[in-house]
């Protein structure tokens, strides 16, 4: 009666293709002695059972054999799919399985797996093991089946590995703009802004992708390279020396933030962050400027008419509008014989709520849109935001004059409009010449009027050199302005300081939150990365 079984089972195998056939192996090895197949056996396995069932397992998957590898586990359909994974995704021609002594029913083994990928061969050498217990309905000795049995690395079902090139983020060189390598360890503060270049232009770098094996055809997770590749190099706007500069000034501050730009160009020269996190402020962030904003709130009245720089405004110490909403100052006190160029050296803001009226409630969106550029997307090169200027009316229109209410900008939008005022005309900043990748970059409709840049300047240098910025701006010569900040947040004891400016062709802009007047501790973080260069 067995000899007639084995028979039939074996021309039973013969005719099985496929998945159908992965469960033949557990009935031929039952009926062959394994079991008498009327009594599920039970109880601790032996160490013989153990050592053979692990042995039965490795020979088979060693021969090429999945389907009677996937045999001789608890679950053989995964089993088989996996292996058969195995040797697709990575090539692997043939495996050597070298079984360990066994550790109760856990049983280690050595992978020596041929990688032959056509175009470069290799040796893959790792360590795993396997776990063996009782099959649920045949109580036969099994190799329990999980993906990790192929690689510890692979930690579930859907886990797979793959062998093809990988752009390994570590094989891209980073430039500043002299040629000079920027790594995390010089620049900590770059560490996000690095890995997203790495990433974002690997294939323009110029290097040569490794090939290696990897998780789910990850660059985190590369668990064996055939071949290194040649590393790239991406050579960025950054300025090595403004760039230290900035980190070291961001350092002395919680959640600080400056950018520094190129004006005749839009190059970004410098970003830094004292907060180590992904989401990056100087880029990113999203917050009222405070009497930043009144540059382009100065550039709307003067171009409409509605002021010159020496048209007399006083500057009341309170000021209300429509509604009946108050407004005082935070940088200056009362100054009622004063001229509009006073009024914003000195960072008046009951002056500039006062003008109001003068201006439709979509003037400041158009002149951010047209003349600054806020509104259009920026492609930098790395993800950015570009600010929000909305359409007010109101008291929301009068709080927008001065950089609060929805006004929303980071450092690098407001380095951009320092900028924007030095050179007249708005360039989109940007880390990476957009010649690179062909990307399309931001424009403005239109440059100020000669006639409103030279009073614009005019009213930025009075700032920097006797108004709310000269202290922070003291020993800087040549071209320079200065604007201050000092942005009310509710629920926060002190206004985020605010600071924006520019000396030649260089122009930047920090802020540092709940830290008081702008010119106090955003001026010198300023002042530091435009004593670099300019």
């Amino acid at each position: 009666m067995r000899t007639v079984g084995r028979i039939v089972l074996g021309g039973v195998v013969a005719g099985v293709v496929g998945v159908a056939g992965v469960g033949v192996y557990n009935i031929y090895d039952a009926m062959a002695g394994g079991s008498s197949g009327t009594e599920r056996p039970d109880g601790p396995l032996s160490d013989a059972q153990v050592t053979k069932a692990a042995s039965d397992f490795l020979t088979a998957w060693q021969n090429g054999n999945d389907q009677r590898a996937a045999g001789f586990t608890n679950d053989a359909v995964a089993a088989l799919g996996a292996l058969t994974r195995y040797r697709e995704g990575t090539h692997v021609t043939k495996v050597k399985l070298t079984q360990g002594e066994a550790d109760g029913t856990e049983v280690p083994f050595t992978v020596a797996a041929h990688i032959d990928t056509g175009e470069k061969r290799s040796t893959w050498t790792y360590e795993s093991s396997l776990d063996v217990v009782r099959g649920e309905t045949s109580g036969r000795p099994l190799v329990s089946w999980k993906t990790s049995v192929l690689h510890p690395k692979l930690k579930t079902s859907g886990d797979t590995l793959m062998t093809g090139e990988a752009a390994l983020p570590s094989s891209i060189k980073v430039l500043d703009r002299h040629g000079k390598a920027l790594d995390e360890k010089d620049f900590p503060s770059l560490s996000p802004v690095l890995a997203s270049l790495r990433k974002r232009y690997a294939t323009e770098s110029g290097g040569s992708p490794a090939i290696a094996i990897q998780v789910n055809g990850s660059p985190s997770q590369v668990l064996h390279i055939l071949r290194a590749g040649k590393p790239g190099t991406l050579r960025t706007t950054v300025d090595a020396k403004a760039q230290r500069a900035a980190e070291a000034q961001v350092a002395r501050h919680e959640d600080a933030s400056v950018v520094a730009v190129k004006p005749s160009t839009g190059e970004i020269l410098a970003i830094a962050n004292s907060a180590r996190t992904e989401f990056n402020t100087a880029l990113q962030g999203q917050t009222a400027p405070g009497s930043t904003f009144k540059i382009v709130t100065a550039a709307t009245l003067l171009e409409q008419g509605k002021v010159t720089a020496e048209k007399s405004l006083p500057c009341p110490k309170y000021a209300a509008y429509r509604q009946g909403k108050s407004f005082h100052n935070l940088e200056s006190g009362e100054q009622l014989d004063a001229t509009f160029a006073e009024d914003f050296a000195a960072s008046c803001n009951t002056a500039f709520v006062s003008l109001a009226d003068e201006i439709s409630d979509d003037a400041l969106a158009a002149e951010a849109r047209e003349v600054f550029g806020i509104g259009p997307v920026w492609n930098i090169g790395v993800s950015s935001s570009e600010g929000k200027v909305p359409t007010e009316g109101g008291d929301e229109k009068a709080a927008a004059m001065i950089g609060q209410g929805r006004v929303q900008m980071n450092a690098l939008t407001m380095a951009s409009v320092a900028a924007t005022a030095q050179s007249g005309r708005f360039r989109q900043p940007y880390l990476v010449a957009p010649s690179l990748d062909h990307r399309e970059v931001a424009t403005a409709e239109r440059a100020l009027t000669p006639a409103v840049a030279r009073q614009l300047k005019s009213m930025m240098r009075l700032t920097a050199t006797s108004g709310t910025g000269a202290r922070a701006m003291t020993g800087l010569r040549g071209d320079i302005g200065a604007k201050t900040g000092s942005a009310e947040v509710d629920g926060q004891g002190r206004p985020d300081a605010w600071f924006t400016a520019y000396r030649g062709d260089m122009a930047a802009a920090a802020r540092v939150p709940a830290s008081g007047h702008g010119g106090d501790t955003a001026g010198p973080v300023v002042r530091a990365v435009l004593g670099t260069g300019g």
